[in-house]
């Protein structure tokens, strides 16, 4: 209790109703969920200790435990380790939306297809967006995505994040946050299929693809700039489209299937920063 004395917030607000029912670690993700979208808890905040929400909550510590992870998966906490470090409540970004598009992907839901499609539909859009806001600073910053393109890549990692940093200013320039959601959606999950492939950098994307794209939107062409996006996206959709079928055709027979080596990947990403660290929560 002397936890939220010292945040000085009202037990009103802050108190945890016991819970009786037979789903607990559920219901105590959920009251520390709202807790969090209510702004009782915020970015960077340290949730109390598992001891302290287990009698907050009047549950075990299983029930907290089993709680925090599913928190954690949710995007809404990280745990940090040693002597100062718990459960933190996280800033909510746009990853969340994008890891939701990875498990529709996963889970048969959607496509590369139906990817390319949105891609085609929404990236142009944002590209005339885009051109409606230019300032010196966006200027630099897409000249300097741009020029990074051509550098020789050391490592198809490095060479997605050159490719896809227009994007993604480009994105932030359109003033619209639900563009900026989707494209960062749709770019997670283009990247986790290509480095699956793991095509050659340069016949994936060709280090000049953006050019036109960059001149006319810092001309502030909006109508150029929906052109040049729209003609860029059927170009890289129609390659990736290629790529990943010949790559289901070849390792058919091998066994190996795409999306079991993209959920591999991710479980593995999840594991090292989530599962582990739970297991050092201090008391």
């Amino acid at each position: 209790m002397a936890y939220f004395k010292e945040k000085k917030i009202s037990m009103d607000i802050r108190r945890f109703k016991p819970i009786k029912q037979s789903r607990v670690s559920e219901e105590v993700a959920g009251q520390l969920k709202q807790s969090i979208l209510l702004g009782n808890f915020k970015a960077g905040d340290r949730l109390p200790s598992e001891r302290q929400l287990a009698e907050e909550f009047e549950v075990s510590r299983v029930a907290i435990r089993e709680a925090l992870r599913a928190l954690g998966n949710a995007g809404f906490i990280s745990v940090r380790q040693g002597p100062t470090g718990g459960a933190f409540v996280t800033e909510l970004t746009f990853g969340r939306l994008a890891d939701t598009y990875l498990d529709l992907f996963l889970s048969n839901k959607i496509s590369i297809p139906e990817l390319h499609q949105v891609r085609v539909l929404v990236e142009p859009e944002v590209a005339r967006l885009a051109a409606q806001h230019v300032t010196d600073e966006y200027a630099g910053r897409l000249e300097a995505a741009s020029a990074a393109e051509n550098l020789p890549p050391v490592a198809l990692p490095e060479d997605i994040d050159r490719k896809q940093a227009l994007h993604f200013i480009l994105a932030e320039m359109c003033g619209n946050r639900f563009y900026e959601g989707l494209v960062h959606s749709m770019l997670k999950l283009t990247r986790q299929v290509v480095e699956v492939i793991n095509p050659d950098p340069w016949d994936m994307h060709p280090g000049n693809w953006h050019v036109p794209v960059v001149k006319v939107v810092l001309r502030k062409d909006s109508e150029g700039a929906y052109a040049a996006m729209r003609f860029h996206a059927m170009e890289f959709g129609e390659r990736l489209i290629a790529l990943e079928r010949s790559f289901r055709e070849e390792n058919a027979l091998r066994g190996r299937d795409l999306k079991a080596s993209v959920m591999t990947a991710e479980a593995d990403k999840k594991k090292r920063s989530i599962v582990g660290a739970l297991s050092r929560l201090p008391d």
